[in-house]
C-alpha cells in the first residue's frame, strides 16, 4: 500500500508540484510534459506478463534501460529538452521506489 502510494505520488503528484513551483508561467503545459512521461511505460506491453506488480522495470524495459536512462540525463542537461529529460527522469525515479521498496 506505501509503496502504491509513493509511486504513484511521485508519478502524478510531484509532476504538479513541479510544474507549479518551477513552471508557473507555463503551468498546464510543463504539467502535460511532465505527466506525459507515463507514455513511456508502453514498453511494458513488450513484458510477459504485461504487469507484474513484484517486477522492477528499471533495467528489465526497453524504456526503463540504463541506456535509456542516460538518455533521459542527456535530454535534461540541454535547457530547451531539460523538461522532457526532467519528466523521464521523474518516471523513472517512481519506477525505482517499486525496486527499492520490494
Amino acid at each position: 500500500m506505501l509503496r502504491s502510494i509513493i509511486h504513484y505520488g511521485i508519478h502524478f503528484v510531484v509532476p504538479i508540484l513541479i510544474a507549479y513551483l518551477f513552471y508557473k508561467k507555463d503551468f498546464k503545459k510543463a504539467t502535460v510534459i511532465l505527466l506525459g512521461a507515463i507514455i513511456i511505460d508502453l514498453d511494458h506491453l513488450l513484458a510477459t506478463p504485461v504487469f507484474d506488480p513484484n517486477r522492477c522495470s528499471i533495467g528489465f524495459h526497453p524504456l526503463h534501460s540504463y541506456i535509456a536512462i542516460a538518455c533521459y540525463i542527456t535530454l535534461f542537461i540541454y535547457k530547451k529538452t531539460r523538461i522532457f529529460g526532467l519528466a523521464l527522469l521523474l518516471h523513472m525515479l517512481a519506477d525505482a521506489t517499486d525496486c527499492l521498496l520490494m
